[in-house]
């Protein structure tokens, strides 16, 4: 197996004991057990348990950040917003069901989780409220400009953390489908004329 292999197991052993039992049953020892290696592996690739639960949060944020910008809009003037924030919510539902475990420890941090862990959703989330604070920052259409494009943000980018944290600990009562149609009702009524409401 290369290095670059091991490495990788290594960090998913890692994740699926976070996962599993919580950060506080983490160690050198149980990580070499569940990849069926020596812990002596283990420290070829990390120099204490410290540095890979480092390299595990890095490489899980930037996985989730990367699965957020593959389907969060870009230009609300590209087209309807209500469609766009919507295809938005529904790729994010997606990401969060197809890599549940990565998207368990940003949005629900286990047991003992690391400080590091903690600081790197913290900066992950100022990253996707800036992006979505310049797509809203113009408004959800003509005459519709956002008084504060960075708090609209951060009520979008809650709304749809609290989703995905519904579709990961309650798939049953809490489909994508019903959330997504209860997102575009939200949306019906904040684009809907005053004079409808």
């Amino acid at each position: 197996m290369s290095s670059e292999k091991r490495r990788e197991q290594l960090l998913d052993a890692t994740k699926a004991i976070a996962n599993r039992s919580g950060f506080h049953a983490v160690s050198i020892e149980a990580v070499a057990r569940e990849a069926g290696i020596t812990r002596p592996v283990v420290y070829g690739h990390f120099r204490d348990l410290g540095g890979l639960l480092e390299a595990l949060v890095k490489r899980e944020s930037a996985r989730a950040l990367g699965q957020l910008a593959e389907v969060l809009p870009t230009d609300l003037a590209g087209g309807d917003p209500r469609e766009l924030l919507l295809a938005g919510l529904r790729g994010y539902l997606q990401v969060a069901q197809a890599d549940p475990a990565t998207w368990r420890l940003v949005l629900m941090p286990p047991e003992g989780a690391p400080d590091v862990l903690r600081e790197q959703i913290a900066r992950g989330r100022e990253a996707v409220v800036a992006q979505l604070a310049e797509v809203v920052r113009p408004g959800l259409g003509p005459g519709r400009e956002s008084p504060d494009p960075e708090l609209t943000a951060m009520a979008f980018s809650s709304l749809s953390d609290d989703a995905a944290r519904l579709v990961l600990t309650q798939p049953g009562r809490f489909p994508p489908e019903r959330i997504l149609a209860h997102a575009s009702w939200l949306l019906e009524q904040l684009l809907a004329p005053a004079d409808a409401r």
